[in-house]
């Protein structure tokens, strides 16, 4: 339609931006191109008033300014749709200037508060490249024209740099407006938002995961991006459109060392949001009544302010708690407790998902003990997203040796026969935090060299200065001073087979052949991420050792030995709790090992009575028979002399397979054992070869060996005894 170009009604009209029109002509909030010539064309919102004459469009002086309209010019006027998905603000940047000179002062003006009030002030309307307008803050009316716009992209979730320039944007509560100094202006501008600062959006894109130093979390990253910031990126209408809500809350749990801490910390600088508050979880409990609820009420107080001020424009607030099992364990779990951490919980609880929900907040929790925290706290609406931080793979564990080696090779300090990816094949199981630990313990070494060994510590500094980690350095310190605490202890399977394992006959070589096929199978198989064998046989014939050992040539990175020799003294759910700590060990490495020993002595089984733990017999059962998590896959590996109880208890049916380990019952085998045990000599062995000839024998290799020293040290005694009646 054709309309004419009339003056703003109101100075409150004027500071909006918006052209004013009849609302019999135009509705308020639409958008319109309005064309004074057939090449100048400009983009406005529109605001209704009844003072403005229908058939009449209402500009504003500095809108009048920028399209070289007259009054009562006629102009043309059509409605304008906005493309969603390539026309809404990114990033805008405006020059700033104060509307006039004489009320100019030297006081500094906050950009980042500036920023706020633009969005709210200007939520939703359009905007034009070369356009002028007027924008009041702090009382003071300053004159803005924007330099330049680009358009919101979500590539910018993965860490994409994007600037697609557009002429025509629509601004939206998660656009970024920087503010820049205009020529030969005097205004005094700080803040963060005062100069370009590679920023768009909620997201920060000049995030790097290596210098932030935090490696082999890139897929735990990606996903909680995914989960928890995807609907922030987008403007709040499409959103509501979607019917979507924002993620509130994210649990992060695993094992201590891993980078949880680490993570949560680095995810405040990645966003463009308000400093994140860390919490440690004890330091919310106080002894005074009622106390502990309003320092969680403190934590949330911000955000409720902000909410109300500025509704969907405003900004994420981050709150991060450390240890929140402290503070969230199951309410009505702590018998005789004055109830205070019932009622935190209930305070956390309403402030996240309550009757009047914030939806600018964010709230990081972090756990070694997922199982201690109430199940309201997990449900969808609050810590939905549970994300476990786990072991480093071996991409993971390269990447997080080059961040803590990085110093190092730019110092020249750093040998160059240190190969980062042998490190990394060597380090199964390590965390992050031992990782870190190892490169450390290498530098000492490689630090102690340079010391001189005199009256006083002091050191070689003409040698310091030629300074270098070495390989060695690293072995060293990787073989006697960082032990990963979910790995594979090799000092605790060691012992059992200090003496090597005995091949008397081929039963031994195919028991162990028949270990390294069930071994390929946990590693290969599919269907089977659960492997149970029971090794079985009378005493003294060598089951742990030969289990041990199968153990051994696994080369699984996570073997550990479940003793009842570590747990005497303890009580019955003691002994349940140490057994299940052990498998929720296991579980949390890819491929892992567990070696039950002695069955009957972890049972308290005795044949006088007879007498046995139930509850440590029930944890078994339960234990042997639970599959792995996906994506894990455990070998477990027991040893009994008593098969006949377990088969009276009903555990002989929770093992896939039974390996019988017999006794030494033949000649032809002792003398084979003999052999390859030595210590005696060929005449001697020949003389016992003669004696055991076509004789059944019964004796366990263990007992064999035990009998074979004892008769060293008679045969010693004796040869003792001629020399000195010799002398004599």
């Amino acid at each position: 339609m054709t309309m004419q170009a009339a003056r703003c009604p109101t100075d409150d009209l004027s500071l909006t931006n918006c052209v004013v029109a009849n609302e019999r002509d135009l509705k308020s909030g639409q958008h319109v191109m309005i064309r004074t010539t057939p090449t100048h064309k400009y983009v406005f919102t529109v605001k209704t008033h009844q003072s403005v004459v229908s058939g009449t469009i209402a500009f504003s002086l500095p809108q009048r300014k920028w399209a070289g309209l007259a009054l009562n010019q006629d102009v043309q006027v059509a409605t304008y749709t906005f493309d969603t998905s390539r026309q809404y603000v990114g990033t805008m940047t405006l020059e700033v200037d104060f509307l006039q000179k004489k009320n100019a002062d030297s006081n500094p003006y906050d950009t980042d508060k500036m920023s706020i009030e633009f969005i709210q002030f200007f939520n939703s309307q359009a905007f034009c490249v070369g356009q002028q307008f007027v924008f009041s803050f702090c009382e003071k009316l300053f004159l803005l024209v924007i330099k330049d716009v680009e358009a919101m992209d979500p590539s910018i979730l993965r860490g994409e740099q994007s600037s697609k320039k557009i002429d025509i944007g629509l601004l939206h509560g998660n656009s970024q407006v920087i503010f820049e100094k205009a020529e030969s202006s005097t205004i005094n501008l700080i803040g963060k938002s005062k100069t370009r600062g590679a920023r768009q959006s909620i997201i920060n894109p000049d995030w790097n995961f290596e210098r932030m130093g935090i490696g082999g979390l890139d897929k735990e990253f990606s996903d909680i991006f995914r989960r928890a910031f995807a609907s922030r990126v987008f403007p709040p209408d499409l959103v509501e459109q979607m019917g979507g809500k924002h993620v509130k809350g994210i649990l992060l749990f695993g094992p201590p060392g891993c980078g949880k801490t680490l993570m949560a910390r680095q995810i405040g600088k990645m966003l463009n949001a308000r400093e994140p508050k860390v919490v440690n979880g004890p330091e919310i409990l106080n002894k005074y009544v009622g106390e502990s609820e309003a320092n969680i009420r403190k934590l949330f107080a911000d955000a409720e302010d902000e909410q109300k001020r500025l509704g969907v424009n405003s900004g994420l607030h981050i709150i991060i708690f450390d240890e929140i099992d402290a503070i969230c364990k199951q309410r009505g779990s702590m018998a005789g407790s004055t109830g205070v951490h019932d009622t935190v919980v209930n305070q956390l609880l309403s402030k996240i998902d309550g009757v009047e929900q914030l939806n600018n907040i964010l709230v990081i929790g972090m756990t070694n003990r997922p199982d201690l925290i109430d199940e309201a706290l997990l449900r969808p609406g609050r810590l939905e997203v549970k994300m476990e931080i786990g072991l480093p793979d071996e991409s993971g564990r390269v990447q997080i040796l080059n961040i803590h080696t990085a110093r190092m090779r730019q110092s020249n300090m750093l040998g160059t026969d240190v190969d980062i990816k042998e490190l990394a094949v060597e380090t199964k199981n390590y965390s992050g935090a031992e990782l870190e630990g190892l490169v450390r313990a290498a530098q000492s070494t490689a630090m102690n060299r340079h010391i001189k060994a005199s009256t006083k510590v002091e050191v070689d500094t003409e040698k310091a200065q030629e300074l270098q980690v070495s390989r060695s350095d690293f072995w060293a310190s990787l073989n006697n001073d960082i032990k990963p605490a979910f790995g594979t202890n090799q000092e605790d399977y060691s012992s059992y087979i200090l003496n090597g394992i005995v091949k008397w006959s081929n039963a031994v070589t195919d028991i162990l052949e028949n270990g390294e096929l069930l071994v390929q199978q946990t590693k290969n198989s599919e269907r089977t991420p659960l492997v149970t064998v029971l090794l079985e046989g009378p005493p003294h014939c060598g089951k742990t050792a030969l289990a041990a050992k199968i153990a051994e040539d696994s080369e699984f990175p996570f073997i550990k030995i479940c003793s009842p020799d570590k747990m005497i003294g303890f009580s019955e759910i003691a002994k349940c709790q140490a057994i299940k700590k052990i498998f929720d060990d296991a579980y949390k490495s890819q491929l892992s090992c567990v070696l039950v020993d002695d069955i009957e002595r972890l049972l308290d089984f005795v044949p006088i009575g007879p007498r046995f733990s139930n509850s440590v017999l029930q944890a078994l059962l339960v234990l042997l028979k639970k599959t792995p998590p996906r994506g894990r896959k455990l070998l477990i590996l027991g040893t009994t002399s008593r098969k006949d109880v377990m088969q009276e208890m009903g555990m002989l049916d929770s093992f896939s397979t039974t390996i019988h380990i017999p006794n030494i019952s033949r000649g032809e085998h002792l003398v084979e054992a003999l052999e390859l045990l030595g210590g005696f000599q060929e005449d001697e062995r020949t003389q016992i070869a003669q004696q055991v000839k076509g004789k059944g024998v019964w004796l366990g290799i263990k007992k064999l060996q035990m009998l074979i020293e004892m008769s060293l040290q008679v045969r010693e005694r004796v040869r003792k005894r001629v020399r000195e009646s010799e002398r004599e």
